[in-house]
């Protein structure tokens, strides 16, 4: 029996790529910039390249490991199509090695 692959949409992986970009945006904060608005997030809504309306997460949290760290989560949805990406950093404090 033949299998025929299936082709990806246009853009498909436009969600995660996004998430990664917002993520590098969210960890060029300073640590004392990043410190100070730890814990919160927030959420709002943009264009992806492809034209579609998209939700963007932003949320830091306090790590429990290494402790004093801090976790930079970003999720992209797309609520039309209900499907999403995500990506996540740790962040130490400077002098801290992340394991």
């Amino acid at each position: 029996m033949a299998v025929s692959p299936e082709t990806p949409e246009p853009h498909a992986d436009e969600l995660s790529e996004m998430a990664l970009e917002e993520l590098d945006a969210a960890c060029a904060l300073r640590w004392v910039e990043m410190k100070a608005i730890t814990p919160w997030g927030d959420t709002y809504e943009g264009m992806a390249p492809s034209g579609r309306a998209v939700e963007i997460e932003r949320r830091y949290l306090w790590a429990h490991d290494p402790v004093g760290a801090v976790i930079i989560e970003v999720e992209v949805r797309d609520p039309a199509k209900r499907t999403g990406a995500e990506a996540r950093a740790v962040i130490s404090p400077p002098g801290v090695d992340t394991p």
